[in-house]
């Protein structure tokens, strides 16, 4: 555990102890697609599924699939927004709540407007780490707060490849 660092100002009282910082953020962001995106999408999903069933490979079909599905699905779908609180006791996402002794460490990317991301490695398996939209949180005081718990990663300095490559797909 980090060594206290700075004297926090709570919020309130929180089912978890004091509130040190709290915002919401959209489940998953949804993506402006273009006509263009889509036309491009089935004809590379139908190109994918066509070579799968050259080469004989049907579980990348079923892959396939299944992404399809998703990605359609989601597009329909309104984002729910999730709660987030960083409390005495560790951060509370939507309805799950991790304790500070299940985390190892932090670290933010900060690079607006497209990047601003809190980033969390957990000491479990599944999930292995966490990603939180900063959304309109001042980085500096959000950083002042986890110092008083856990150690930064300084050494990050990107933000996690399937979200580079969600944000550039749009997927």
């Amino acid at each position: 555990m980090a060594e206290k660092q700075t004297e926090l100002k709570s919020l309130g009282k929180g089912e978890k102890g004091n509130i040190w910082a709290q915002w919401s953020f959209p489940e998953f962001v949804k993506h402006q697609r273009s006509i263009g995106w889509w036309i491009f999408s089935g004809f590379l999903a139908l190109g994918l599924m066509v070579w799968s069933f050259i080469s004989g490979n049907f579980l990348f079909a079923i892959m396939i699939i299944i992404v399809a599905f998703i990605v359609v699905f989601t597009s329909k779908r309104k984002s729910l927004i999730v709660d987030f609180q960083i409390t005495e006791d560790g951060l509370k996402v939507g309805s799950s709540f991790y304790e500070w002794k299940r985390i190892k460490k932090f670290w933010i990317i900060y690079k607006p407007p497209s990047v601003k991301q809190l980033y969390f490695q957990l000491s479990s398996i599944l999930p292995p780490s966490l990603s939180i939209p900063l959304e309109k949180q001042n980085p500096v005081k959000i950083r002042q707060i986890l110092l008083n718990y856990l150690e930064e990663d300084l050494e990050k300095d990107e933000e996690s490849f399937s979200d580079f490559l969600g944000r550039g797909l749009k997927i």
